[in-house]
């Protein structure tokens, strides 16, 4: 039978692709600095929190944290192996319903970022050009060592949308009813002494001595689509796009046993793009030689992947070009995503060969859900 007169039109996916095409022909992007300042007293552990601006699409924000960092005595301050991507413990986004898009890790923020770039992130490359190209201004910028003041730079990347074509969690924050926000937390454990587990930490001394962190200061830049189109007095939105959120969460999981599978629960009601872990192995960073194999498991036991820790490696190198430091592992899934509404009950499955004491996985997942879905899931625990 044909529609009712004036009955209200389904909207479908081919309108939301029409509307985000057209948003894309027509709107300007936006790269503007919205927030700044310098930290007042002492920078590890404060939390930051930031009023962002309601204006336009959303589809990233830019995170930028310069200081000085010196040694207290005569002791030497090295960088760990994830560095200056430890400068930032914590970074969450609320959007303007009060709902969490990203509660993560500065770490895993920087490998996911070098994970969509194809290559490390704010990083430049030797090469042997008769151009002076190279590593000529201060970006992602640290000593290696630490024997006296020095300066330090690094920039996160905080993606709102899946990319710049595909604006599927994208925000629209034009809007004068309601208010969203960016938190960052300032490393509590930016220095540890030599011998303490260093993998969240930014610096590890030669002693037992800390080191000093000054001048820390930031800058927040809000890159968004403006001059959207309109049919009327309504901008034209992409709607299926706006109501899926692009979310990005950490966790911790303990309690691994040698050689007994160990499964980490996926989140039901999500599209699973990445997921990221590091084992650090009671502050022992391997690479490969304390876990028998990687697998991802559906709920009626057939593995969808198992391979051993190297092949794992050469399916991250296959895409970046290169490995994350020790201890890290990345499993992508963009051509294919971990569909757990599909499925249900998908676990990533670890069997390690070395469990020492402390032991524990740090996880990072990338993934796409409709909002108002998500918001209320949960999960079974792994057997």
């Amino acid at each position: 039978m044909p529609p009712a007169p004036n009955a209200p039109q389904q909207y479908t996916q081919a309108m939301n692709d029409q509307a985000r095409a057209f948003v894309l022909a027509n709107s300007r992007e936006m790269f503007q600095q919205v927030a700044g300042a310098t930290l007042v007293g002492a920078a590890a552990g404060q939390v930051i929190n930031v009023p962002l601006r309601n204006v336009g699409l959303v589809k990233r924000l830019i995170l930028k944290i310069t200081g000085t960092v010196a040694q207290t005595a005569a002791e030497t301050q090295s960088l760990t192996k994830y560095g200056l991507a430890n400068i930032c413990s914590n970074i969450n986004v609320t959007d303007l319903s009060n709902y969490q898009r990203v509660n993560t890790s500065g770490w895993h923020l920087t490998n996911l970022a070098t994970l969509r770039r194809q290559g490390a992130y704010g990083a430049s490359f030797l090469n042997d050009s008769p151009v002076n190209y190279g590593s000529n201004f201060s970006v992602n910028n640290c000593p290696a060592q630490i024997t006296a003041a020095k300066n330090f730079s690094f920039y996160y990347e905080i993606p709102l949308a899946y990319s710049d074509t595909d604006l599927r969690g994208a925000i629209y924050s034009a809007v004068v009813n309601a208010t969203w926000n960016l938190q960052f937390t300032i490393n509590a454990n930016f220095f540890v002494a030599s011998g303490a587990d260093a993998t969240l930490a930014v610096f590890q001394s030669s002693t037992a001595q800390l080191g000093t962190l000054s001048n820390v200061a930031y800058q927040v830049y809000q890159v968004y689509l403006d001059q959207l189109p309109f049919a009327g007095p309504n901008p034209i939105l992409p709607l299926f796009d706006l109501a899926t959120g692009y979310l990005l969460i950490n966790t911790n999981q303990t309690a691994l046993s040698v050689n007994q599978d160990f499964p980490v629960q996926y989140p039901n009601f999500r599209q699973i793009l990445s997921t990221m872990f590091i084992f650090d192995n009671g502050g022992t960073l391997n690479v490969g030689s304390d876990l028998n194999y990687i697998g991802i498991q559906a709920a009626n036991l057939v593995f969808l992947l198992k391979a051993d820790p190297s092949t794992i490696a050469l399916k991250l190198r296959n895409t970046i070009g290169d490995d994350f430091p020790p201890g890290s592992y990345c499993i992508e899934t963009r051509m294919q995503p971990i569909n757990t509404t599909a499925y249900g009950n998908m676990q990533l499955v670890l069997n390690p060969s070395t469990v020492n004491a402390n032991a524990n996985v740090l996880m990072g997942y990338e993934m796409l859900g409709i909002i108002n879905q998500v918001a209320n899931a949960s999960s079974l625990a792994g057997n």
